[in-house]
């Protein structure tokens, strides 16, 4: 199976050579990049960051691990709140599906009002079969919950709003 750095490496050659697409296929993981003029997988909404789509399919019966996705370093943007106080923005760093809990049964990771620390896990965002942990990278409180649950999110995309401490 490929990483995650891995097929961020395809995503970046695909895109920087302008190619029509490539697909790679490893130890029964296929992995297929759309890129442009290719036909295409899925709907590409407006905020995609590059007119790359994704569609990969495992051999049946194999495993998949549950990464964590580090939260880009860029400074995530800040939202006026109402009383003038400074929201910090978690964004999504990948494209997926939007999960508020680990499991359908479980309770949610974060409640608005919850008190958050930094490395703290806010959410799952699935990708290509693959749960992704995704970390606040701040202290504070959370004010916002912006997807709903099982929601597709894109790349960059407000997940969360929290007021930092």
């Amino acid at each position: 199976m490929l990483t995650y750095e891995q097929i961020k490496e395809l995503i970046h050659l695909v895109t920087e050579n302008r190619l029509h697409g490539l697909e790679v296929e490893k130890s029964g993981f296929r992995l297929k990049i759309t890129g442009f003029g290719g036909n295409a997988v899925a709907p590409v909404r407006e905020m995609s960051a590059a007119p790359v789509l994704l569609a990969a399919a495992a051999a049946p019966g194999a495993g998949y691990a549950a990464p964590s996705v580090p939260v880009p370093e860029t400074p995530a943007p800040a939202t006026p709140a109402a009383g003038g106080q400074t929201l910090h923005v978690v964004t999504s760093p990948i494209v997926g599906t939007y999960y508020s809990s680990p499991s359908p049964e479980a309770d949610a990771f974060i409640r608005v009002g919850d008190r958050v620390r930094k490395g703290q896990v806010l959410c799952i965002v699935e990708a290509m079969k693959l749960m992704n942990e995704i970390e606040s990278d701040v202290d504070g409180v959370l004010a916002e919950i912006h997807p709903k649950n099982a929601q597709p999110v894109e790349f960059g995309e407000p997940l969360f709003s929290v007021r930092p401490d």
